[in-house]
């Protein structure tokens, strides 16, 4: 894997990280009384889609490096294709 590929590899690992945390402090806050849960719930299906995408964007990424492809040429898919993916 070049360094570019590397690193856009860690960038990508490094968001779903970030979103993880994201997604467990609303499920927290979620389980908490007196909390708005109408915004917090779209919130989180915002981050559990967007999840979706970075991780089949990696996949992506994988499998065309696994081919002997370019892996700069993936692409995120839109939210209707991936969000129905079984992880």
């Amino acid at each position: 894997m070049t360094e570019p590929d590397a690193a856009a590899e860690r960038a990508i690992l490094g968001r779903i990280t970030e979103m993880i945390s994201q997604e467990r402090d609303l499920r927290d806050h979620l389980a908490e009384e007196g909390t708005d849960r109408s915004a917090e719930q779209a919130r989180l299906a915002r981050i559990e889609t967007e999840l979706d995408q970075c991780w089949d964007l990696l996949r992506q990424r994988r499998a065309r490096l696994a081919a002997g492809q370019d892996p700069g040429e993936a692409e995120v898919r839109p939210a209707s294709q991936v969000k129905g993916y079984l992880t």
